[in-house]
């Protein structure tokens, strides 16, 4: 057995706060038997790998073959809240993406019209390598961008057929809120909303549109499969006056809070 079982049980009582009394307790052993296991002195049978597994709520193949210590935030989150690929069945997925011919990530623009497809293709690279791409030269090359054409008017001034470019977010923890995202959902496929983060308190986003008309929603994280933090949008319909988009977007969320909190004054 691969050793790396001792370090994570070790790692996620300490991560949990837990003293080994507490841990061994739980699990009807002794204390010097989890000694054993967590400092590799002795081996776990297959009961007690079942009873570490019921108590992290994570299987036993996750236990004994990922290092745990070198998953993200968001991975280690996931993972203790159910989202355990060995648990569900599924695999672990790494971004699909492709390179130019000095092998430069690409920037991977998404069409009203391939909307559909990337929900169920995104995780393919064959799927990928067939999407237009493209390369803005004025961005970070340590970073990993897709362009996605924005339909509706939920995010007015942005307008519907715009394309708008986001950054690639990997651990979801990061996000602070009020900030504007392509969201990829099982449920609505791609959508382009400011996130509220919620994830550490009820495992949820709010999703919230620009235009005040668009009543605010919540997505459970489970739900959700990528995000895309956004950098830029271009358009044929810009703005009128010396204002740049993003300066009035954010005039805008600010106005639509307002109007919420004034409405609500007058309820009382």
């Amino acid at each position: 057995m691969d050793m790396v079982f001792a370090s994570n049980i070790k790692f996620l009582r300490k991560r949990k706060n837990r003293t080994q009394d507490e841990v061994s307790e739980a699990l009807g052993m002794k204390r010097s038997t989890l000694s054993g296991y967590e400092n590799e002195v002795a081996m776990p049978s297959v009961p007690a790998l079942i009873l570490f597994s019921k108590y992290y709520n994570m299987s036993v193949d996750t236990l004994i073959k990922i290092d745990l210590q070198t998953l993200t935030g968001h991975q280690l989150y996931m993972l203790e809240h159910g989202e355990d690929v060995f648990l569900k069945g599924g695999k672990l997925r790494v971004l699909a993406t492709t390179v130019d011919s000095t092998n430069r990530e690409n920037i991977e623009l998404v069409p009203e019209k391939a909307k559909a497809g990337y929900t169920r293709g995104f995780f393919d690279p064959e799927y990928i390598s067939e999407l237009p791409r493209y390369q803005l030269p004025f961005l970070p090359a340590d970073r990993k961008y897709r362009t996605f054409q924005v339909s509706g008017d939920s995010m007015l001034p942005i307008p519907e057929g715009a394309w708008v470019t986001g950054e690639f977010v990997q651990d979801w923890l990061s996000l602070s809120g009020g900030e504007a995202c392509i969201v990829l959902t099982l449920d609505e496929g791609i959508v382009f909303k400011i996130v509220e983060n919620h994830i550490k308190t009820d495992g949820t986003l709010k999703l919230i549109s620009l235009n005040p008309l668009y009543e605010p929603y919540l997505v459970n994280i489970s739900e959700v499969r990528e995000i895309w933090r956004f950098v830029n949008y271009t358009s044929n319909e810009m703005p009128s006056g010396n204002v740049s988009g993003e300066m009035i977007g954010r005039t805008l969320f600010n106005i639509r809070d307002d109007i919420r909190e004034i409405k609500g004054r007058l309820k009382i």
